[in-house]
């Protein structure tokens, strides 16, 4: 431990000085019995060795969700007697104490050890804790010494996905098994039409009652079940706002809540966080997978760069041709605009989340920045436009509205959409 002057070790020095040198220059040398108990003090403060204090620090687990408490333990061990030990743990931001446990100060005899049960709680995101502040002091407060010890735990608290009562039904699916009703027919369970009996069809096929109306054999015809590739693409090039209702922070909630039911759909389910760094998960399914997509979101942030990037920096095997894309932008940046109309034009199954930019910037007061305020909106506007012109929907996810209802818009055009095409 480092040790560190107080400012009784200031007043004690003073006080003997003072009655040294006023002993010397008035000759009285009962003001040397003055003095002598305040340098009896300062040299026993000054005589003291440094205490030797064993810290250790654990957590019961290295995932919770978000609003969990996380327990942890701090574990002191004074190997020489410690008079008044004062102790903290310091956090980073987003992280904090459920409890007052800390700081603490008590006194720690020699071979004695300390147990304190900590709670933590915070937002989403992966933090590394174990930063324990200790300050040691002598009996008299002369000398105090200060040490730093750090004992790192990776901790990763994973944000709440909500429930979705519908989702986002991919353009087209994949020969493997899933959960997800084909637009083709074939063996299913899913009722598709009905047709007339053909040499080769099966007699389960065979609707007894339809045959009976009609005086002749009519068979069912059923859609499959099949899973499909889902990629979802977070812009990551810029935030606003603050904590969690911040446009990555809902980002990262949407991409979560989106993720959850198509892997338990058996979907294969990708990522890529499309910003100043590039991260990407080829699509996978499994409990695997979801992991390792827990693990690529709370790793995403945002980094600031100029460098101009397009859909061509993305690893082909991320974006498997029949993909659904769901992309979760606040349509801001023109590098992540620019990769949402390269990959409609290119013929990608796009749906994009709008998070809404205008929603965190103040309407200016003064009649010329009002004047750009509107402008700028109509830019936004015409972006949008742009975006539906070429078939993609585009929903504006407002900050009180669940996802639900956003996914709903989605989903609603969608079905416009290929009532028109057809």
């Amino acid at each position: 431990m480092t040790a560190r002057a107080t400012p009784r070790l200031t007043a004690y020095a003073a006080l003997a000085a003072l009655g040294l040198l006023g002993a010397l220059a008035l000759r009285r040398p009962e003001l040397v019995a003055v003095a002598a108990p305040f340098a009896l003090v300062l040299g026993l403060g000054l005589s003291r060795r440094a205490p030797q204090i064993r810290v250790g620090f654990e957590l019961d687990e290295e995932r919770a969700l978000e609003g969990d408490d996380v327990h942890a333990e701090l574990v002191l061990r004074a190997e020489t007697s410690v008079d008044r030990l004062e102790v903290a743990l310091a956090l980073p931001w987003g992280l904090e104490l459920a409890d007052s446990a800390l700081p603490l100060a008590f006194h720690l005899p020699a071979g004695d050890e300390r147990v304190l049960a900590l709670r933590l709680q915070g937002r989403w995101g992966s933090w590394v804790v174990g930063d324990v502040r200790l300050r040691a002091s002598d009996r008299f407060g002369v000398l105090a010494w200060e040490s730093r010890v750090e004992r790192p735990r990776a901790l990763r608290i994973l944000p709440h996905a909500a429930a979705l009562r519908a989702l986002v039904s991919p353009a087209e699916t994949h020969t493997a098994t899933g959960s997800e009703v084909a637009r083709v027919r074939g063996d299913g369970v899913e009722f598709a039409d009905t047709r007339a009996f053909v040499p080769g069809d099966r007699m389960r096929a065979v609707n007894w009652r339809a045959s009976a109306r009609r005086g002749t054999l009519v068979v069912n015809e059923r859609h499959p079940e099949r899973n499909a590739d889902v990629v979802i693409f977070v812009d990551s090039f810029s935030d606003a706002g603050e904590g969690g209702t911040g446009i990555l922070a809902r980002a990262v909630r949407a991409a979560m809540t989106v993720a959850e039911p198509h892997l338990r759909r058996r979907d294969r389910v990708g990522l890529v966080a499309f910003g100043g760094t590039l991260r990407w998960l080829e699509p996978g399914s499994g409990a695997v997978q979801r992991y390792r997509l827990i693990d690529a979101l709370l790793e995403t942030q945002v980094f600031f760069s100029y460098a101009w990037k397009d859909v061509n920096v993305i690893p082909a095997r991320t974006l498997p041709p029949k993909a659904l894309v769901v992309a979760i932008t606040p349509l801001l940046d023109p590098r992540a605009v620019g990769a949402l109309l390269d990959l409609a034009a290119r013929g990608f199954d796009l749906a994009v989340i709008e998070i809404p930019g205008d929603a965190y910037a103040t309407r200016p007061s003064d009649p010329i920045d009002e004047l750009a305020w509107r402008l700028w909106l109509l830019q936004r506007e015409e972006l949008r436009a742009k975006l539906v012109a070429m078939g993609v929907a585009v929903s504006r996810w407002d900050e009180d509205a669940p996802l639900d209802v956003v996914l709903e818009g989605v989903r609603t055009y969608r079905r416009h959409a290929r009532l028109v095409r057809h």
